[in-house]
């Protein structure tokens, strides 16, 4: 005796979980802390959270390269880890730079030499501002209206992301 496909002999009888999307409120910017001219890959990020911290994945969900490029990191329904306590229900993103190398001298008489020290620096390029803004009106495309804040908002301890957010995007801050 021939089947037809629908029939119920055919049909898998296990029934599929649900996917339901983690709701999302709030993206957090930050930097990587790295010199302007620094390339950093999601790779060496994802090595620096992975192996160097023992976390599960990289920390953000996205990346924004000098040029301007969005990478992806974390997928987006996976929870953060790049905001102690502001993780649930928001999208951490990173642009490459935030800090500049400077020279540091030595005033000990004894001990003359000087030491190289990275020191917190704006480096955003125009490339990435317009990436970033791209960004997150297109996820707000996807949530709805969402916060914006800088990783400094959350941590005063914290230069990240090295420059105040609302005088850089108070318009996305303050509609």
């Amino acid at each position: 005796k021939r089947t037809m496909r629908g029939d119920a002999r055919h049909q898998n009888t296990t029934r599929r979980k649900r996917y339901k999307m983690r709701e999302i409120k709030s993206v957090v910017l930050h930097c990587t802390a790295t010199p302007k001219d620094r390339i950093v890959s999601v790779a060496e990020i994802r090595r620096w959270h992975v192996k160097e911290r023992g976390w599960s994945d990289i920390g953000y969900h996205f990346v924004i390269q000098q040029d301007g490029t969005i990478e992806s990191g974390r997928h987006i329904d996976k929870v953060g880890a790049h905001t102690w306590g502001n993780n649930y229900g928001s999208i951490g993103v990173a642009y490459c730079g935030g800090v500049e190398k400077k020279i540091k001298k030595s005033l000990d008489k004894d001990k003359p030499k000087s030491k190289t020290v990275l020191v917190s620096k704006d480096t955003m390029t125009k490339e990435q501002e317009k990436a970033f803004r791209n960004l997150f009106e297109m996820l707000e495309v996807f949530f709805g209206e969402l916060k914006l804040s800088g990783h400094n908002d959350h941590n005063k301890a914290k230069d990240c992301p090295s420059f105040n957010m609302r005088d850089k995007f108070g318009d996305l801050i303050n509609r």
